[in-house]
């Protein structure tokens, strides 16, 4: 039996009602409800936190099947819901990929039975994210994906590409793109610039992205159907996104937290925890996202978690994998950089994470805090000032490059169909304990 509660006191921000005032909040039966029809509370009192809706991660690598070293449905969704999240979109590159019925239907048995939060799973555009043949698109919408994308690599045959929005559109389901002309990038491990040339590594040029997100939105406009740009990097890949939606054109796209908080001279030091892909590029393109960020260009903010054994990330920064994780640091370094550094508004970076992936997706009623929905909740503490430590993250894996971070903010509770998954605050037991 769920149990009953009032959130009390805090400031209640819903970016899809405009709402930002202090009211109180009812929980009962799972769902959102006024606190007057809740009859046997728990009172919660919030006194100088922030309630939103349930925040929305829509780049997740849980690594399920095939990499159960690196991550697994149940430690990654514990790592979201310790970060601020109550829903995330997991992504398809597992091993094997998530590329037909079969595959989908094993990862969404795992996330029903040990799932801390709620998992939307995407499928694969391509068999074996190979980007020789288009995957079964219906029967991936028929087993439920949100979504589709050969992340982590691009589909470059062009004809496919098409075909693939022809057919998506058929089935109202959006494309998330990784754009990498791995032509230009092959080879490549940090961004193309300065730096590279003063290291000596192989350069990945901003050209490699810009060219297939030009592709991507001609392909948009030719066939009358979305594609989602995955983790943009780029100034050019965002001017070419601006111009899209300024001609009405269905392109949106994604930022991640280290795109808008660091830069290539970082990978100075050789930590292999500053390899990504896309890479770390200079200050120039990291002021431009974040004026992205601001104008309203770029809609939401996803972290490309991407765990990786120590031993992996451990050699030469050449034959490191790319990623790192993101779930348990996003909201610190994002509220740092952006709110507290007066960048965005409470009201606009909140949305980043709730209205904002809610409608990338075609589904609005997870980012809302109207009565009947489902209580998902995420509880902010905007002051909390601390320093982040990797030996105490829910992810299996720790290559992250922001240990020892100085962060103000952070998510205080999770609230998943009513029910506290995570909670920081006192006398607020939670499913997972910190």
């Amino acid at each position: 039996m769920n149990t009953e509660y009032i959130l009390k006191g805090a400031r209640v921000v819903d970016p899809s009602r405009k709402l930002d005032e202090k009211i109180d909040i009812g929980i009962s039966d799972g769902k959102i409800c006024p606190p007057e029809k809740v009859k046997n509370p728990v009172i919660v009192k919030l006194n100088g936190k922030i309630v939103a809706p349930g925040f929305i991660d829509l780049h997740v690598h849980l690594r399920q099947p095939g990499r159960s070293d690196k991550e697994t449905i149940r430690t990654g969704t514990m790592a979201a819901a310790a970060g601020g999240f109550t829903s995330i979109v997991a992504m398809p590159n597992t091993s094997p990929p998530a590329d037909s019925q079969s595959a989908i239907e094993y990862v969404k048995g795992h996330a029903e039975r040990e799932g801390a939060v709620k998992v939307f799973i995407a499928g694969c555009i391509t068999k074996g994210q190979e980007g020789k043949e288009m995957a079964g698109i219906g029967g991936l919408r028929k087993a439920g994906v949100v979504a589709i994308t050969d992340d982590g690599k691009c589909v470059h045959n062009h004809e496919i590409m098409k075909h693939v929005l022809e057919y998506s559109k058929s089935f109202k389901m959006p494309i998330f793109d990784h754009c990498e002309d791995e032509t230009l990038s092959g080879g490549g491990v940090m961004h193309e610039g300065y730096w590279s040339t003063v290291l000596g590594l192989r350069g990945i040029p901003a050209e490699s992205e810009e060219l297939m997100v030009s592709r991507d939105i001609i392909l948009a406009e030719k066939v009358g159907w979305k594609v989602h740009i995955q983790h943009v990097s780029s100034a050019g890949s965002l001017r070419l996104i601006r111009d899209a939606q300024r001609r009405k054109l269905q392109i949106t796209c994604e930022v991640t937290p280290h795109h808008i908080a660091l830069t290539d001279e970082k990978v100075k030091t050789f930590d292999t925890n500053y390899k990504m892909n896309p890479p770390l590029r200079s200050e120039e393109h990291r002021l431009a996202l974040i004026s992205g960020l601001v104008d309203g260009t770029i809609t939401a903010i996803a972290t490309d978690h991407a765990p990786h054994t120590e031993t992996e990330k451990l050699v030469e920064f050449d034959y490191a994998p790319f990623g790192i994780v993101g779930l348990e640091t996003a909201v610190s370094i994002c509220l740092t950089e952006l709110y507290h550094k007066e960048q965005l508004d409470l009201m606009s970076f909140i949305s980043k994470f709730t209205d904002g992936p809610a409608k990338i997706l075609g589904i609005d009623s997870i980012a809302r805090l109207d009565d009947g929905t489902s209580a998902d909740i995420t509880i902010l503490d905007l002051d909390h000032e601390h320093v982040i430590d990797p030996n105490s993250f829910f992810s299996k894996s720790r290559n992250t490059p922001f240990g020892g971070w100085k962060v103000k903010g952070r998510a205080a509770a999770t609230i998943v169909n009513g029910r506290f998954v995570f909670s920081s605050i006192p006398g607020v037991p939670a499913l997972i304990k910190t």
